[in-house]
């Protein structure tokens, strides 16, 4: 009896974990509400901090300059990007696809006041944002 009621933690524990990892896929992979919504991925991001600028990194695997979008708006930035499948350059069957590809957009939700984005670049597949808050 009492091994039975010992185990009993590891299950609580397991059913945990696949709780945590169904919240963090759809964390990862969003839909859009309406008939015509077009599925998109949600990206992660770093975000640091000074008095007087915002760093902001976000992950874009794959992305190319021309169609990374960034858009400053009250109380965030709101990034997109359109990305490209990966392919090996032949013709092959799929065995695994993990790297996402398609639209993918990120908000990044910042304190009130008025931002101006001061610095962006697309390197090693993170798209590296500066902002800086601009006072009345």
């Amino acid at each position: 009896m009492k091994r039975r009621a010992d185990q009993g933690w590891m299950w609580a524990d397991a059913c945990a974990l696949v709780d945590e990892a169904e919240r963090l896929h759809r964390r990862f992979f969003n839909l859009l509400a309406g008939p015509a919504a077009q599925p998109y991925w949600e990206p992660p991001a770093n975000v640091f901090r000074t008095r007087e600028r915002w760093a902001v990194v976000v992950a874009l695997p794959g992305a190319e300059a021309d169609q990374v979008s960034i858009d400053i708006r009250d109380g965030g930035v709101e990034i997109g990007a359109r990305v490209a499948p990966p392919s090996p350059g032949f013709e092959a069957g799929i065995e695994r696809l993990e790297i996402p590809y398609g639209l993918m957009r990120r908000r990044i939700e910042l304190p009130p006041g008025r931002y101006v984005l001061t610095e962006h670049r697309l390197a090693n597949g993170c798209l590296y944002l500066q902002l800086t808050e601009v006072h009345r």
